[in-house]
């Protein structure tokens, strides 16, 4: 057994050795097998975790496309600038009825986000039905409209010229009640100039609800709407009652016919569309004695094309007078909830009460102003009077959503309702709320109405939402959203539009009260603040508007918007590495006035000035923007001076197509390079007309002699937006683009230049006498330009020519052309 053991252990151990090495063959084997396997597993750990980190990288990313999004539409955190219910009939029945229309040539509503509206229409009879005019167009070619008195919340007076037609339209408000009181119309109508029998003139008065309210016709003789009563929840029980028309001297009664209307309002922008489809020439005008004529009148409403089956978003009601010219007809309506009525406003009631306004708003106007103790003549007197009172005639109360969109999202949004009381550029072109136009606007209102001005600053500043944007153009309601093309409707959350409501601000400052003020500061922090994050430029203290056109080769020069001066030549490649002087500038501005207010309400103001310091000095100024080579102030950027507009060489057409348009494109004819901008005009001033300038600074005498060259900014009418030695001066942008603020003469500028040399011309400096001769100079020139163009056109316009001074881009034009009444009191 022994001898065995041995042999088993000898063949033992043998055998554990062939037994380890065949496992470690086997091990081996095992182990080959398995390697790709634990490569493969490795593989998947890994792509696992990419996959894990991509998608948390994708979820972060829609986090903040969410967040962002959602932010975009918050309103800012802050309580409201304005108080809830402040434009109420209650809390303010003085400002509750209104001619806040402006897109209209005369009609009044309430500041209601579903409003009562009221307003009027009119057609001079002729062969094919005339042409029906209701909404203030450019195309309509009206030789003149406008307000000569306004006072902004109890009275006005228009003219209108359409052809040989004159019609005066007037309205006077009388308080009282609980729903913002009575008011009536009277609208005066003669035919001047015209040879022969007068053509036969129909007006249209109308009232239509928007969504709530009702309204109840009440008929004489099945054809007269002699009133209608009606209730809603702003207005209570009212009646607004159509008077019969008489001679224009008010007593003797005027033959007329009479026709109305009763339709569902497919919405108050199609109003024009809903009268218009519903005129017939079956009827007839007999006056007695006289021969009969055939007249176009409001019949059977059978709906607009295209909208059938649309669920109807109100009620129209209209009440059509024809008669001979000349004639007066009157338009009362009176609360349900006055107590007490003296009379009906109408006759030689209505006619007192307008004779009591127009003596103080003359007065008021007088004591505001003072350019009769300027000795301005009475007729420079009524021009400045009709400029003040057209801006105020053409302030609007607009209610609905803007259309937005933040950088990171694919689609616009729309932003929450809201609310806007506002003046607007212009009530054929810009009948709505521009952000930079309102700065403006507001200088000259401060002056006329504190308390008007500091509501509508407080309406602008309630637009913010919670990253502290506002919007720079405000397109709400549908009655604003139909005078805009589309291309226009959308807004982006990362464009700016200079501050220049804290211009009117800093005016109103010193009797600002300090709880309104405070209401303010919030939104006024987050306003400087989102400036400060999303307009900051590439270097420390540097500044750049956001949002250039992103297509350069379609453009001479892309447009910079955000600017407010849209075609003005910026760097001719747009890039990161911009500084943009008139922003820096504003920004100082800014900083000066948010430390004004932050004092006024003893908080702390250090921030404001150290920034504002840093903004005004010289030294660093220069060095971040004064172009040596140009011998002016400039932005910088990535920029060619050698490019032009050619046009594009056409592809033949395919068979059978027809060939296309010829397009023009830019050519760039040298690569561009970092560099300051040649383009001396209005931003190569801001210095000055924001007066960061010191008095004393060694750059004012070049920018002064700027000023005065004829062959660059100075001429008879105004400074021109553009030297005349600038390669982009009076150029087109593009095929179907013209030259905007490339050469003519905008009135905003000149203000601010006129209000800087002045403020040189009393201050302490070696410029100080040639300060003052610019001065004298300049504001001669525009006031009398200004009133040379009014007394031959009728109108302010937008902008003026800097070789006639004629008036040209839109007409009328009461918004910032208007700040010529605060040059010619020299109220700075």
């Amino acid at each position: 057994m022994a001898g065995e053991r041995r042999r088993r252990g000898g063949d033992g151990l043998r055998e554990r050795t062939r037994e380890r090495g065949s496992r470690r063959e086997r091990e081996r084997e095992r182990e080959q097998q398995r390697g790709p396997g634990r490569g493969r597993t490795a593989l998947m750990v890994t792509a696992a975790a990419t996959a894990l980190a991509l998608g948390l990288a994708a979820a972060a990313a829609e986090w903040n496309r969410w967040s962002a999004a959602a932010r975009l539409v918050t309103p800012h955190p802050a309580p409201p600038a304005l108080p809830p219910g402040s434009t109420g009939p209650l809390a303010s029945p003085h400002r509750f009825w209104g001619t806040y229309r402006p897109h209209v040539y005369f009609g009044m509503k309430t500041r209601s986000p579903r409003a009562l509206v009221t307003g009027l229409m009119w057609l001079q009879q002729g062969e094919g039905g005339g042409s029906l005019r209701h909404t203030c167009e450019q195309g309509d070619g009206l030789s003149r409209y406008g307000w000569l008195m306004h006072d902004g919340e109890n009275f006005g007076v228009q003219e209108i010229r359409d052809g040989g037609l004159f019609l005066k339209t007037e309205f006077v408000k009388r308080p009282g009640g609980e729903h913002g009181g009575d008011w009536s119309w009277r609208v005066t109508a003669r035919m001047e100039g015209a040879g022969g029998p007068a053509p036969l003139l129909s007006l249209f008065f109308y009232v239509a609800t928007d969504g709530q309210g009702t309204l109840e016709p009440h008929l004489e003789n099945k054809s007269r709407l002699a009133a209608v009563t009606g209730t809603s929840e702003e207005l209570g029980d009212f009646t607004l009652t159509f008077l019969r028309p008489t001679a224009e001297n008010g007593e003797d009664p005027k033959y007329a016919s009479y026709n109305y209307l009763d339709a569902a309002s497919p919405g108050l922008h199609r109003l024009t569309e809903v009268v218009r489809s519903s005129l017939s020439n079956r009827f007839v005008f007999a006056p007695p004695g006289k021969p009969r004529r055939r007249f176009f009148a409001v019949d059977t409403f059978r709906g607009l094309p295209g909208a059938v089956g649309e669920p109807p978003r109100g009620r129209l009601l209209l009440h059509q007078v024809t008669l001979e010219p000349s004639g007066t007809v009157e338009v009362t309506f009176e609360s349900g909830s006055v107590a007490d009525r003296p009379g009906r406003l109408a006759g030689g009631a209505l006619s007192a009460a307008l004779a009591q306004h127009a003596a103080a708003f003359e007065q008021h106007f007088e004591e505001t102003f003072g350019l009769g103790r300027k000795g301005f003549p009475a007729s420079q007197r009524r021009f400045a009077q009709a400029a003040l009172s057209d801006m105020l005639g053409g302030m609007g109360y607009f209610h609905g959503r803007s259309l937005v969109q933040s950088p990171l999202q694919e689609h616009p949004v729309p932003a929450p309702e809201a609310a806007l009381f506002t003046a607007v550029p212009s009530r054929s072109f810009f009948p709505r709320g521009f952000l930079w136009d309102e700065g403006f606007h507001q200088l000259l209102l401060a002056r006329w109405d504190p308390a008007l001005s500091r509501e509508v600053i407080a309406h602008w500043l309630d637009l913010m939402n919670a990253e502290g944007w506002i919007p720079r153009e405000q397109i709400l309601g549908e009655e604003a959203r139909a005078k805009v093309p589309p291309e226009f409707l959308l807004q982006h959350s990362e464009t700016a539009n200079p501050p220049t409501l804290l211009l009117a601000l800093q005016r109103l400052l010193p009797d600002a009260p300090l709880p309104y003020l405070r209401r303010l500061f919030p939104r006024l922090h987050a306003w400087y603040d989102w400036y400060n994050r999303t307009q900051a430029g590439p270097l420390p203290l540097t500044f750049r508007w956001r949002g250039r056109d992103p297509h350069p080769e379609r453009f001479l020069n892309p447009k910079t918007l955000a600017s407010g001066l849209d075609d003005y030549p910026r760097a001719s490649h747009p890039s990161p590495d911009e500084r943009h002087l008139d922003l820096r500038c504003w920004m100082a501005l800014a900083s000066r006035v948010l430390g004004e207010v932050a004092e006024r309400l003893g908080e702390p103001s250090g921030p404001y000035r150290e920034m504002e310091q840093a903004l005004s000095d010289n030294r660093l100024l220069e060095q971040l923007h004064w172009a040596q080579e140009l011998g002016a102030f400039a932005d910088y950027g990535n920029h060619s001076s050698a490019v032009g507009l050619r046009w594009q060489r056409v592809v033949p057409a395919a068979p059978g197509r027809p060939p296309p348009d010829p397009q023009l494109v830019r050519e760039v004819r040298e690569a561009p390079r970092p560099r300051f901008v040649g383009a001396l005009g209005y931003v190569s001033l801001f210095p000055l007309l924001l007066q960061l300038l010191r008095p004393d600074s060694p750059r004012l005498p070049t920018v002064l002699a700027t000023m005065r060259n004829e062959r660059q900014l100075w001429t008879p009418f105004g400074l021109r937006s553009l030297a005349r030695d600038s390669p982009l001066y009076m150029q087109r942008n593009t095929q179907h683009d013209p030259p905007y603020w490339r050469g003519p003469i905008w009135v905003n500028i000149n203000y601010l230049a006129l209000r800087a040399l002045h403020g040189y011309a009393g201050a302490d400096g070696p410029q100080r006498e040639r300060a003052a001769e610019l001065y004298r100079e300049l504001r001669h020139n525009l006031v009398a330009n200004l009133y040379r163009q009014y007394t031959e056109s009728g109108f302010l316009w937008e902008q003026y020519s800097d070789s006639t001074g004629r008036g040209q881009g839109c007409h009328p034009f009461a918004g910032w052309s208007a700040l010529v009444v605060l040059v010619m009191a020299e109220d700075y």
